[in-house]
Protein backbone atom coordinates (compact mmCIF):
# COMPACT_ATOMS: atom_id res chain seq x y z
CA UNK A 1 0.00 0.00 0.00
CA UNK A 2 1.21 3.68 -1.29
CA UNK A 3 2.05 5.74 2.20
CA UNK A 4 0.73 8.85 0.67
CA UNK A 5 -2.86 7.11 -1.07
CA UNK A 6 -3.38 6.18 2.71
CA UNK A 7 -2.75 9.78 4.13
CA UNK A 8 -5.04 11.16 1.07
CA UNK A 9 -7.61 8.66 2.30
CA UNK A 10 -7.54 9.77 5.87
CA UNK A 11 -7.94 12.90 5.18
CA UNK A 12 -10.89 12.29 3.79
CA UNK A 13 -12.56 11.91 7.00
CA UNK A 14 -13.28 15.67 8.71
CA UNK A 15 -12.04 16.73 12.21
CA UNK A 16 -11.93 19.61 14.42
CA UNK A 17 -8.68 20.75 15.32
CA UNK A 18 -7.23 21.02 18.92
CA UNK A 19 -4.18 22.35 20.29
CA UNK A 20 -2.31 20.04 23.47
CA UNK A 21 -0.08 21.98 25.84
CA UNK A 22 1.78 21.30 28.39
CA UNK A 23 4.07 22.56 30.93
CA UNK A 24 7.86 21.95 31.84
CA UNK A 25 10.22 23.94 33.97
CA UNK A 26 8.35 27.42 33.77
CA UNK A 27 7.99 26.72 29.23
CA UNK A 28 4.83 26.66 27.44
CA UNK A 29 5.02 24.19 24.87
CA UNK A 30 2.24 23.01 22.14
CA UNK A 31 1.28 21.38 19.25
CA UNK A 32 -1.70 20.75 16.89
CA UNK A 33 -3.62 17.49 17.41
CA UNK A 34 -6.24 16.21 15.01
CA UNK A 35 -6.20 12.63 16.38
CA UNK A 36 -8.66 13.43 19.48
CA UNK A 37 -11.47 11.76 20.52
CA UNK A 38 -13.66 11.37 23.93
CA UNK A 39 -13.48 8.21 25.42
CA UNK A 40 -15.64 7.60 28.37
CA UNK A 41 -18.43 9.89 29.99
CA UNK A 42 -17.75 8.33 33.70
CA UNK A 43 -15.05 8.78 33.98
CA UNK A 44 -14.38 11.59 32.31
CA UNK A 45 -11.80 10.35 29.69
CA UNK A 46 -10.74 11.58 26.21
CA UNK A 47 -7.44 10.46 24.15
CA UNK A 48 -5.21 12.01 21.65
CA UNK A 49 -2.37 10.53 19.54
CA UNK A 50 1.36 11.64 19.11
CA UNK A 51 3.74 10.72 16.35
CA UNK A 52 6.87 9.64 18.57
CA UNK A 53 8.91 12.31 16.44
CA UNK A 54 7.31 15.26 17.99
CA UNK A 55 8.95 16.77 21.11
CA UNK A 56 5.55 16.49 22.63
CA UNK A 57 5.55 12.87 22.40
CA UNK A 58 8.69 12.62 24.99
CA UNK A 59 6.96 15.80 27.38
CA UNK A 60 3.87 14.31 27.47
CA UNK A 61 5.33 11.10 28.99
CA UNK A 62 7.11 13.64 31.83
CA UNK A 63 4.67 15.60 32.47
CA UNK A 64 1.68 13.11 32.53
CA UNK A 65 -0.68 16.28 31.83
CA UNK A 66 -2.05 18.46 29.01
CA UNK A 67 -4.67 20.70 28.31
CA UNK A 68 -6.52 20.95 24.51
CA UNK A 69 -7.81 23.56 23.87
CA UNK A 70 -10.91 23.07 20.78
CA UNK A 71 -10.53 25.74 18.53
CA UNK A 72 -12.63 28.27 17.14
CA UNK A 73 -13.26 29.01 13.43
CA UNK A 74 -11.21 32.49 13.63
CA UNK A 75 -8.14 30.79 15.22
CA UNK A 76 -6.81 28.92 12.41
CA UNK A 77 -3.19 31.17 12.38
CA UNK A 78 -3.17 29.41 15.82
CA UNK A 79 -3.27 26.04 14.61
CA UNK A 80 -0.61 26.73 11.91
CA UNK A 81 1.17 28.13 14.29
CA UNK A 82 1.81 25.17 16.67
CA UNK A 83 1.87 22.45 13.47
CA UNK A 84 4.93 24.44 12.48
CA UNK A 85 3.32 25.96 8.99
CA UNK A 86 3.92 29.43 10.14
CA UNK A 87 6.18 31.53 12.16
CA UNK A 88 5.07 32.79 15.18
CA UNK A 89 4.80 36.35 14.98
CA UNK A 90 2.63 37.58 17.81
CA UNK A 91 2.14 36.67 21.23
CA UNK A 92 -0.57 33.72 22.30
CA UNK A 93 -3.07 34.42 24.98
CA UNK A 94 -3.16 31.28 27.08
CA UNK A 95 -5.02 30.64 30.69
CA UNK A 96 -4.85 28.06 33.51
CA UNK A 97 -7.34 25.15 34.13
CA UNK A 98 -6.18 22.97 36.92
CA UNK A 99 -2.71 25.02 36.49
CA UNK A 100 -2.53 23.55 32.80
CA UNK A 101 -2.06 26.23 30.02
CA UNK A 102 -4.62 26.28 27.88
CA UNK A 103 -5.93 28.00 24.63
CA UNK A 104 -7.45 31.82 25.67
CA UNK A 105 -10.81 31.85 24.21
CA UNK A 106 -10.78 28.40 22.49
CA UNK A 107 -14.36 26.98 22.17
CA UNK A 108 -13.88 24.53 24.98
CA UNK A 109 -10.52 23.64 26.88
CA UNK A 110 -9.50 20.81 28.96
CA UNK A 111 -7.26 20.24 31.80
CA UNK A 112 -6.26 16.14 31.49
CA UNK A 113 -4.03 13.73 33.73
CA UNK A 114 -2.53 10.91 31.46
CA UNK A 115 -4.27 7.49 33.14
CA UNK A 116 -2.80 4.92 30.64
CA UNK A 117 -0.57 4.65 27.26
CA UNK A 118 -0.59 2.52 24.43
CA UNK A 119 1.87 2.35 22.00
CA UNK A 120 0.69 2.21 18.31
CA UNK A 121 2.48 1.95 15.39
CA UNK A 122 4.82 5.25 14.89
CA UNK A 123 2.30 7.33 17.77
CA UNK A 124 1.56 6.68 21.63
CA UNK A 125 -2.00 7.08 22.16
CA UNK A 126 -2.26 9.23 25.67
CA UNK A 127 -5.70 8.12 27.54
CA UNK A 128 -6.16 11.19 29.84
CA UNK A 129 -8.93 11.71 32.73
CA UNK A 130 -10.59 15.49 32.25
CA UNK A 131 -10.29 16.97 35.88
CA UNK A 132 -11.46 20.84 34.39
CA UNK A 133 -13.07 22.07 31.90
CA UNK A 134 -14.57 25.02 30.06
CA UNK A 135 -16.90 25.26 27.14
CA UNK A 136 -17.33 28.86 25.21
CA UNK A 137 -19.97 29.72 22.35
CA UNK A 138 -18.53 29.77 18.83
CA UNK A 139 -17.71 27.29 15.93
CA UNK A 140 -15.26 24.59 15.22
CA UNK A 141 -12.82 25.33 12.28
CA UNK A 142 -12.19 21.97 10.95
CA UNK A 143 -9.92 20.05 8.70
CA UNK A 144 -10.58 18.11 5.32
CA UNK A 145 -8.66 16.78 3.00
CA UNK A 146 -5.43 18.86 3.56
CA UNK A 147 -7.56 22.22 3.91
CA UNK A 148 -9.03 24.25 6.74
CA UNK A 149 -12.82 24.09 6.76
CA UNK A 150 -15.64 25.79 8.09
CA UNK A 151 -19.52 25.41 9.05
CA UNK A 152 -21.43 26.76 6.47
CA UNK A 153 -25.39 27.71 8.19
Amino acid sequence: MDNRIYRDAMGKFATGITIVTTEDDNEIMGMTVNAFMSVSLDPKLIAISIDEKARMYTKLQETNKFGLSILREDQKELSMIFAKQIEKDREINFKTLDHIPVIEDSIATLACHVKETAKAGDHMIFIAEVTDFQVNDGNPILYHGGQYRTLKP
